[in-house]
């Protein structure tokens, strides 16, 4: 069988067989030179079995193969509470004109002066970006309580969160639009859809490149999934929270083609 294998795999390095004396005294010590080197491989690959069976333990590749993955779709919205199919083919072109309006525009928004108080915060900065994007009237006053406060009528960006605007989305890279989807998802696994989170929601949705990496599709796929489990706690199709709920899962499932999460038309 060895021959076999070595007319299979022909010698690229040519070297003699060492002699009985010669492979006593190369087991003796470190190779010299080269040669010997060779030498004692050649010996050591001659002393290992031509097949060799591994011993595995069944109970242990059982577990090792048991992985746990979610791809559950969204909740079934409750009755009267999911969108028609023309709603959500609107919604879809609508947002679709948006994308196309941003990425034409986008240079020339990234140019625009920033006031003197929009200071973005670093990428790695979570706590940072929360406080700038829902304010602190809302991200402090639920981390504090549970439970989150009326924005002031007063126009402080500080308190209150800086809207998405142009100037704005504009700056972000797709990692940072990535990170940011990120952080924003993983605070609404813990809350509430407050009108600051929706319109970043959408506006990094809008900013989102296609086709998309598989984080992207892990991201909005949990995104749509939080919706609607939110929407199934709903009162009645009067909340004001539902044509958002609506539109996040919608654009999720219908723009960014993830069919399984798509509301069924009535």
């Amino acid at each position: 069988m060895r021959s076999d294998v070595e007319d299979l795999m022909p010698r690229l390095l040519p070297i003699e067989t060492a002699n009985k004396t010669e492979a006593l005294r190369l087991n003796e010590g470190a190779p010299r030179n080269p040669q010997e080197y060779l030498r004692q491989v050649q010996l050591e690959a001659s002393l290992c079995p031509e097949v060799v069976v591994a011993q595995i333990d069944p109970m242990k590749l059982r577990k090792a193969q048991t992985v746990n993955a979610s791809v559950s779709g969204c909740q079934a919205a409750p009755e009267g509470l999911s969108p028609s199919l023309g709603w959500q083919r609107q919604q879809v072109a609508n947002f679709s004109d948006v994308r196309q309006s941003i990425a034409k525009h986008r240079r020339h928004w990234s140019t625009q002066t920033l006031d003197e108080n929009v200071v973005m915060p670093k990428l790695s900065d979570e706590e940072g970006w929360k406080t700038f994007c829902l304010g602190e009237t809302v991200y402090k006053a639920t981390t504090a309580s549970g439970t989150h406060l009326e924005p002031s009528s007063a126009l402080d960006y500080s308190k209150m969160g800086f809207p998405p605007f142009l100037s704005i989305v504009s700056r972000l890279n797709q990692t940072t639009v990535l990170a940011l989807l990120e952080i924003l998802v993983g605070w609404f696994e813990e809350a509430e859809l407050v009108p600051q989170l929706g319109r970043w929601l959408y506006a990094l949705l809008a900013c989102l490149e296609k086709p998309l990496i598989p984080e992207a599709h892990s991201i909005i796929r949990q995104l749509a999934r939080r919706c609607g489990q939110l929407r199934t706690t709903l009162p009645s199709q009067e909340d004001t929270r539902l044509p958002a709920l609506n539109l996040l899962i919608c654009l999720v499932a219908r723009y960014f083609e993830q069919n399984d999460l798509a509301d069924q038309h009535e």
